[in-house]
């Protein structure tokens, strides 16, 4: 079976599945847990920066790699220009274009000033579909605009 052998409906829904993985992965590292990120990757699953020479695989060493994450880091990323294209019934391809603001040194509930972004780029990923669910098998992080995570200042105490 070919990709033109799907229908429209088929399609769409494989097309809206990977796009939620793509969104629950930027929720789960600003909002959620960071070290479930794991948990959206096929078990040989691979997170990778080729420029920085970063090549992490397998949930287990994603689980320690994003729960590695300093605790007091704030960061918030806006993904956009989502594009996910359905190879086969069970394997898809995406981009996605998306742009970082972070600080570390950051306190609950304690608002900082606009930063400008840390990072903007573009992930690739590859998907497959394993036991009705669609999973990244990789991603790949390609970063043209980079720089340090800024550190906050302490809020000052009265």
């Amino acid at each position: 079976m070919t990709t033109h052998d799907l229908d429209a409906m088929e399609r769409l829904l494989a097309e809206r599945a990977c796009e939620r993985v793509i969104l629950e992965f930027i929720r789960r590292l600003d909002l959620g847990d960071p070290s479930t990120v794991c948990d959206l990757f096929t078990p040989d699953g691979v997170w990778e920066w080729p420029y920085d020479k970063r090549r992490i695989e397998g949930r287990e060493a994603l689980r320690a790699y994003f729960g590695s994450r300093p605790a007091d880091r704030l960061s918030r990323r806006m993904c956009t220009n989502i594009l996910v294209t359905v190879d086969s019934p069970n394997t898809a391809a995406a981009t996605t274009y998306f742009a970082t603001y972070r600080v570390d040194g950051h306190t609950e509930g304690a608002p900082i000033p606009p930063r400008l972004p840390a990072n903007i780029g573009h992930y690739e990923d590859t998907f497959r579909k394993i036991d009705g669910t669609w999973q990244m098998a990789s991603r790949t992080l390609v970063l043209p605009f980079g720089g340090p995570t800024e550190r906050v200042d302490a809020p000052s105490r009265p």
